[in-house]
């Protein structure tokens, strides 16, 4: 999960200084954004923030319907997660040609295009995640998981550890970091701060925990 939130921040970060100024999974800020477009009369911020909230929308179906929901006997791992994941990557695999034969950076209906590729990506992450069944557990919308770890510190409440939240806020805040980096100063290596980590995590996912549902079926 913190490997995939540092996924989460570098693709928002290569989003926001390379493909428009929009996020690919903040779709709050997204909708916020919306309106800042439709009061000052911004059309190009309008059509980015549309794209990118009707492709996270996309994504999030998508993902849904090839992680599924939560059962009873959820296993520690579910292999339709893994599934997701492999198709995630597939998706960014798409970004990365993308981004190399437009140039990289890309600009225009280019742009625009792999802006909405990637707010697919990050709609599937989001629904697979949301196939464990773990109440609170993101690696897209974190609102919640920062007001959670500030509420516990601020009323020292100690019932459940903050360690795995925190983790994964500075996760965030890393990731966007990397992913802004490249952007900026070495756009051709920046898909590699999305393909890699979350190549990585579908790596171990197969390893780990692709045969386990064999074993309990």
């Amino acid at each position: 999960m913190v490997v995939l939130t540092l996924v989460t921040g570098a693709t928002d970060a290569v989003g926001f200084t390379r493909l428009g100024g929009v996020f690919t999974s903040v779709m709050t800020g997204n909708m916020v954004l919306l309106g800042v477009a439709a009061g000052r009369g911004e059309g190009t911020l309008a059509l980015h923030t549309g794209v990118a909230f009707v492709c996270y929308v996309a994504g999030t179906l998508l993902g849904g319907r090839v992680a599924g929901s939560p059962g009873e006997r959820n296993p520690l791992w579910p292999r339709p997660v893994t599934v997701a994941l492999i198709v995630e990557l597939a998706v960014y695999c798409a970004f990365a040609l993308g981004w190399e034969v437009s140039g990289a950076p890309p600009s225009g209906n280019t742009a625009l295009g792999l802006l909405g590729v990637n707010a697919v990506a990050l709609g599937i992450q989001s629904s697979a995640v949301l196939r464990f069944g773990v109440g609170g557990l993101s690696t897209t919308y974190l609102t919640g998981t920062l007001t959670t770890v500030v509420a516990k510190i601020s009323t020292r409440d100690r019932s459940t550890p903050s360690g795995r939240s925190i983790a994964i806020l500075v996760a965030l805040v890393l990731g966007a970091a990397l992913g802004a980096v490249l952007a900026v100063h070495a756009p051709r290596a920046a898909p590699f701060a999305l393909v890699v980590p979350l190549g990585l995590v579908v790596v171990a996912a197969v390893t780990l925990f692709w045969h386990r549902d064999d074993a309990a079926d």
